[in-house]
């Protein structure tokens, strides 16, 4: 269950410059660690336990004295993954999980924010692993960071709403807004600037970036957004998150005013299993988003089209070899086989099926595969999104190259996740140590360039008529200008997919 905190009345004078923060619910100690300050399970909302199970977050309850703020709570509840599969990643599951860790270079300033939403498919993930520690981001680039940890699986990523009252749809979305809510109201205690904050996040985390982008509720909680490798078909109609709400509770085998009280390890079995019938329905699958509702009234590709999206600066981005990483372990989530990719045309393009496979004349080859897996759930998506928001406000188009050692080895190329050891400079985590083992001792110039140039993103540019950088010009549907980071240096080249994005033209 979730640690109780520990209260003390009172902190020396030099602790409390060093670590303690005086937020709008009481004060934090954290501690400093590199000479970065760190405060780690920060409640961001009341712990959804008992009738808060299955609804949407409500603001946490005010302390008195004084609060350590030294661990991370626990991490949602979910099976093992290689992303938080080191020593040092939290082990502790539960679903008392709503909470945040800031790192902060200087509590007394007031700085550029950047809010990390982790992905995992809104199966996995937290934002306490390793993987996406926040400290070199706060040391190098002066920022304040943010990682929010929200529900995933059965309990954020399974929208349950049409069972009816006692279950909110959009759990995930809903706790992450909850997050940013109280970074605006909070963040100053920590040395940042609620007005310059920067929100983003990779593969479901990049997903619920550009679902806030269309989120009618989010507007005023971030200024800029970066999204990489975003799977929009992670977001669905309302009709099918019905249809798998009710064959959840078949599944479940119990009535709808038990499921409140059920058991965790029954809960998740039936989702598991509803995970995988939905597999048949690829790529959308039973855990997600559900657009067309009060909260996310669009998809967000329909939104940016109609101009319904909150217009600020965007970084939007894919992995050259994405899918590379799924079909090596050949999992039926994506069309990466024959059988898989004929089935996928079928069901969701019978009408384009010639057309796009002009593009992909390897196929059936496996590099073929991967790069229409690729693009059914991450390539084709985003170039249709940049090509609509860029139409509204300032959109940087990237394709991340560089092939990491490891990768190269196991013929994967450029897969899906590579690129976020070289943002965080994560590269003392278990996945870190995996693709780049000398990473810590010799840093990657892909490394020094990428997150320079996302914290240059964050940093520069804020007065008006100013550019935040000069030589990464801008995305529009004509040129469809893109920055391709490669082992050595990035260049910016017009549509370097083009035949590709083509092809897929009308089917997002």
């Amino acid at each position: 269950m979730f640690r109780v905190p520990h209260y003390d009345s009172g902190v020396s004078a030099v602790a409390e410059v060093q670590t303690v923060a005086h937020t709008t619910l009481g004060r934090l100690r954290g501690t400093t660690e590199g000479g970065v300050h760190v405060w780690r399970g920060v409640p961001y909302a009341r712990q959804p336990l008992g009738e808060l199970r299955f609804t949407a977050p409500v603001p946490p309850e005010p302390w008195g004295g004084l609060r350590d703020a030294l661990e991370h709570g626990p991490i949602p509840p979910q099976g093992k993954s290689f992303v938080g599969g080191g020593r040092d990643d939290p082990k502790n599951r539960d679903e008392a999980c709503l909470t945040v860790t800031v790192w902060s270079p200087d509590a007394g300033a007031s700085l550029p924010v950047m809010v990390w939403i982790p992905g995992g498919a809104f199966v996995y993930g937290a934002g306490h692993f390793q993987l996406y520690n926040g400290s070199r981001l706060a040391a190098n680039g002066n920022v304040v960071v943010v990682n929010v940890t929200y529900r995933i699986g059965v309990f954020g990523g399974l929208d349950l709403s049409a069972l009816g009252d006692g279950f909110d749809d959009n759990l995930a979305l809903r706790d992450q807004l909850a997050a940013l809510g109280w970074v605006r109201e909070n963040i100053a205690a920590f040395g940042g600037d609620p007005d310059r904050v920067t929100v983003f996040g990779e593969s479901a985390g990049a997903t619920s970036v550009l679902a806030l982008l269309a989120c009618p509720a989010a507007e005023g909680l971030f200024a800029r957004a970066i999204a990489q490798s975003p799977a929009l078909p992670l977001i669905a109609d309302p009709d099918t998150r019905a249809q798998r709400a009710r064959r959840f509770l078949d599944l479940l085998g119990l009535d709808v005013d038990q499921v409140k009280a059920a058991p965790q390890r029954s809960l998740r079995r039936a989702a598991g299993h509803l995970q995988l019938e939905s597999v048949a329905e690829t790529p959308t699958l039973a855990y997600g988003l559900t657009h067309g509702l009060d909260l996310l009234p669009q998809h967000p590709i329909a939104a940016a089209r109609a101009g319904a999206v909150h217009r600020v600066p965007l970084i939007v981005g894919t992995n050259s070899h994405e899918a590379s990483m799924f079909a090596w372990g050949k999992p039926p989530m994506l069309p990466t086989t024959p059988a898989a990719a004929e089935s996928w045309f079928q069901r969701c393009a019978p009408q384009a099926r010639e057309r796009i496979l002009r593009a992909y004349p390897g196929h059936p080859r496996r590099q073929a595969l991967v790069a229409i897996g690729s693009d059914v759930m991450f390539g084709a998506p985003t170039w249709a999104f940049a090509d609509a928001y860029s139409a509204h406000a300032p959109t940087h188009v990237y394709r991340f190259d560089h092939t990491a050692v490891a990768l190269r080895a196991l013929g994967l190329g450029a897969t899906h996740g590579s690129e976020i050891v070289h943002v965080h400079h994560s590269y003392a985590s278990y996945l870190g140590r995996k693709l780049h083992p000398l990473g810590r001792r010799l840093l990657p110039s892909v490394g020094r360039r990428m997150q320079r140039t996302w914290l240059d993103f964050v940093t520069r540019g804020w007065a008006p008529g100013q550019e935040w950088r000069e030589d990464w010009p801008r995305y529009d549907a004509v040129r469809r200008r893109t920055r391709v980071i490669r082992s050595m240096r990035d260049d910016s080249v017009d549509d370097p997919d083009a035949l590709r994005r083509q092809a897929w033209s009308g089917i997002y």
